[in-house]
This record gives structure tokens, C-alpha cells and sequence, in this order.
């Protein structure tokens, strides 16, 4: 794969009507136009798993972010008309006794794709990143090592022909605040939480700057970050598409859909 590029561009649906009929007062997008453009990318979806599938390729995509930033719903955007049969999703419980004794990458590394096969990671080696530094489930001297070797972790899957991408999910403290509420408020949606939701929120200035100290020091030629403005999750949600479906040389690729991202969505991360 060739690397990563960002093309900022104009030339996306949400530019091209009547704003009324496409963004509402708040600025986000109404839900027929993001259902009808979603709609769109899914068959480009489809055709590049037609192709991984055909070329025996492997694609991982990780999926990290701030709490309640629509991680899991961002990943069932990418599977919703995939075959489950060679795309799955990854969502690692916390280690147990046996693995707290491994090479930290170890169980995540057994999850990475196999040929023809597409995997979503909703959440991943990068939890060493952030939520362990911040709730003291690592060590300083283990997050300290962390950064010593997941580049060089990366670099060797970019090197092995994975094609390999990396979306952070970004949203404000207000709204982490009312998707906290609206989960309290949802019976349908209760699961979501936990304690450590709770302790999350509060903890957010804390999250940022170790966000930027991860785009800082491991967003790289071979695994660049792509962030994603969430606060408006549907438009994140076909900005991420997007960004994937325009980096890889796919076969039947619609050019005329797929022309870039809107800048006011997306912003990448290489040092």
C-alpha cells in the first residue's frame, strides 16, 4: 500500500445542495441525506471486500477514541453489508492472569487479519496509551515502553503487506457529558455504561493531553492517525469511510464519489 494521504476537497454531497435541506441549525447533518450518502459508500464498501477477498489481502482498521465518541456505532457503519464470513469486529476484554504475563501486543497481534479478511479493532494496543496511564493500570515505566516499541510493532505489519489504519475519534467535553445523560436516560442503552464512564469524564483534560502525546509520537509515514471530528457521529462516520475507500486502489473504485474528506472533519496525524 502507498501511503496514507489526506485530500481535503469540496466536492462532497454536503456541498453540492441546499444547505437547509442537508445540515440542521445546529450544523449536523440530517439523517435522510447521511442515510442516503451512507448508503452509497456501503456499495464501495462492498466492492473493496470483493477485492481483498479476490487478492487475498488483509485489511485492520483501529478504532480509538474519547468515551461515548461512537467507536462500536462507527465500526457497524463499515459492517453493515459486509460478509461477516471475512470481516469481523474485535473488542478485547481485559487481560487475564495468563496474559498480564505476556508480550503486551501478544493477544492483540493473534486478532490481526488473515488473507482475504477485513478486522475492525474497537479499541487496541493503544489502550497502554491512555486509559491504563490515566486509571494506573500500567506503570509509568510500562507506558514509557510502549512507545518504545509499538512503531516498530506497526512498521513490521505495514511491511508485511497489511494494509493498516488507525481513526481516533475526537469530541467535546459537553458532548461526552450529554451522551452520558442520554445513556442514563436510555433503557435500550444502559449497558453502555459503567464506572469507569463516569471516572472517564472526568478525567477528560487528562485524556487530551495524552491523545496528543499518541498522535505526537506514534502517528508515522507507515501508521498515520486520521482524527475525526465526532461530535456530529454521522458525519464522522462517512468522513472515516471515506478516508479508508480513498486510500486504497480497489477495483470498480467510483471516482466520482470517492474524491476526499471535508477538512472540517478530518485532520491527520504524521511526525
Amino acid at each position: 500500500m502507498s501511503q496514507q494521504r489526506v485530500v481535503y476537497t469540496k466536492k462532497l454531497a454536503e456541498y453540492k445542495g441546499k444547505p437547509s435541506k442537508i445540515f440542521k441549525k445546529n450544523g449536523k447533518i440530517e439523517r435522510d441525506f447521511y442515510e442516503d450518502e451512507s448508503l452509497k459508500l456501503q456499495y464501495e464498501l462492498v466492492k473493496l471486500q470483493k477485492w481483498v477477498i479476490d487478492n487475498d489481502k488483509r485489511l485492520l482498521v483501529i478504532f480509538e477514541g474519547m468515551d461515548t465518541a461512537g467507536k462500536s456505532s462507527s465500526i457497524k457503519e463499515f459492517n453493515a453489508y459486509l460478509n461477516p464470513r471475512e470481516a469481523r469486529s474485535v473488542a478485547l476484554p481485559k487481560p487475564n492472569s495468563k496474559e498480564l504475563g505476556q508480550w503486551y501486543f501478544q493477544r492483540h497481534l493473534k486478532q490481526i487479519p488473515n488473507a482475504g479478511e477485513i478486522v475492525f479493532f474497537d479499541r487496541s494496543w493503544y489502550n497502554r496509551a491512555g486509559i491504563e496511564q490515566i486509571f494506573g493500570f500500567c506503570t509509568q515505566a510500562q507506558h514509557e515502553h510502549f512507545y518504545k516499541q509499538v512503531n516498530g510493532v506497526e512498521e513490521m505489519l505495514a511491511d508485511d503487506g497489511i494494509l493498516f489504519f488507525k481513526f481516533y475519534l475526537n469530541i467535546s467535553k459537553e458532548t461526552q457529558e450529554n451522551r452520558i445523560k442520554d445513556r442514563e436516560n436510555d433503557p435500550l442503552k444502559s449497558w453502555k455504561l459503567s464506572k469507569l464512564d463516569y471516572k472517564s469524564m472526568a478525567k477528560y483534560d487528562e485524556y487530551e493531553v495524552l491523545r496528543d502525546k499518541m498522535f505526537r509520537l506514534s502517528g508515522t509515514l507507515h501508521a498515520p492517525w486520521c482524527e475525526l471530528q465526532a461530535d456530529d457521529k454521522k458525519r464522522a462516520r462517512i468522513n472515516a469511510v471515506r478516508y479508508l475507500l480513498s486510500n486504497i486502489a480497489y477495483e470498480g473504485k467510483d471516482e466520482k464519489l470517492i474524491t476526499g474528506v471535508d477538512k472540517k472533519i478530518v485532520t491527520l496525524h504524521v511526525t
